[in-house]
């Protein structure tokens, strides 16, 4: 026959009530503090070990994860009418999931979609190409004025 043994009782956890203004405050800024670390270790990871986290020339366009910017590829030069910036980066991602990435995180930084890979904002275009197949993949961006 099978003994059933006592479970140990945990000491009663104090009531929420009972925990001062002060602690409160205490939690409240370590969980925004968390919160917020973890908003940067993904910035961190987007990287893909190279240095920059956004597309050289287009301040504000962060480089997805597992993407690596190709090295002196890009043109970048201004006119009277706005600025043209090229750029190019390399992974082995496929162009859906790429694509979403942006879909996701432009509208995020003011970018407005006008097609399936080309966003406005404040006067200018963004467009992004898909060249090479999906494991061998590039994207092109390309900023211009309207």
């Amino acid at each position: 026959m099978m003994q059933c043994k006592t479970l140990r009782r945990f000491p009663k956890l104090p009531a929420l009530s009972a925990i001062t203004l002060p602690a409160l405050r205490a939690i409240t800024l370590m969980a925004l503090l968390s919160a917020a670390s973890m908003a940067v270790v993904p910035a961190a990871v987007l990287a893909g070990g190279g240095e920059s986290y956004f597309v050289a020339g287009i301040e504000d366009l962060p480089l997805m994860g597992g993407l690596a910017e190709v090295a002196d590829a890009g043109v970048s030069f201004d006119k009277p009418e706005g600025r043209i910036v090229t750029g190019y980066a390399h992974g082995p991602l496929d162009e859906a999931r790429v694509r979403g990435f942006y879909r996701e995180t432009l509208p995020q930084l003011g970018w407005e979609a006008a097609g399936r890979d080309l966003y406005l904002r404040e006067g200018e275009a963004l467009s992004l190409d898909f060249l090479g197949r999906d494991g061998d993949l590039t994207v092109r961006y390309t900023l211009q004025p309207q």
